[in-house]
Formats: structure tokens, sequence, C-alpha cells
């Protein structure tokens, strides 16, 4: 059974992840990630996608061009969970690898 974030885990997550939003509607966070072009945005999203795999783990995301919209929850426990701070983290770092 997945663990939904106590508040306290919640608010530590987001201090941890300041590019990170806690939406208002739901129980989860987002972030737009912008890139230099389709190919890089793409690119994320691949790496992204590799990981969410090995994690069966994955995100609810929107691309148009150079911008990734990304919003992850878990449907599991109805909320947010430690399986979306570790992939915020993945698509962070991955994101900043890309500079």
């Amino acid at each position: 059974m997945v663990k939904k974030l106590s508040l306290e885990e919640r608010e530590a997550l987001l201090a941890e992840l300041p590019e990170w939003s806690a939406l208002n509607d739901r129980d989860a966070i987002s972030r737009s990630f912008k890139f230099k072009s389709f190919n890089q945005a793409f690119g994320f999203m691949t790496r992204v996608a590799i990981q969410a795999e090995k994690l069966d783990h994955h995100p609810e995301w929107f691309n148009v061009y150079s911008r990734v919209d990304v919003t992850l929850t878990t449907h599991d426990c109805d909320g947010l969970s430690e399986r979306d701070a570790k992939l915020a983290r993945f698509m962070d770092k991955a994101a900043a690898s890309m500079g």
C-alpha cells in the first residue's frame, strides 16, 4: 500500500523543490519546464519516461514545442506520496543536466 504524505512531509518536499507548486484543487504538485527546443523537451520526456517505467509511476504531462508542463500525484493513495517526490527530484536533475 502506498502511503500518502503527511502535511509536514508535503511542506518539506515543497521546501526542497522550490520550482514545484502545490495545486489548489487537488492533492498534487506541478511544474513547467522550459527548454531551448522541441528536441530538448522531447529528450527530457524520454529520459523521464524511462525512469517512470522503472518506478512504475507515471506523470501527467503536456508538451508544446519547448515547454513540458507536469503534474504529479499518486492515484493509489489519492494524493502525494514518496513516488511523486522521487520522480520530481529525478525530473529536476534531468532538466538541469540539459542546461
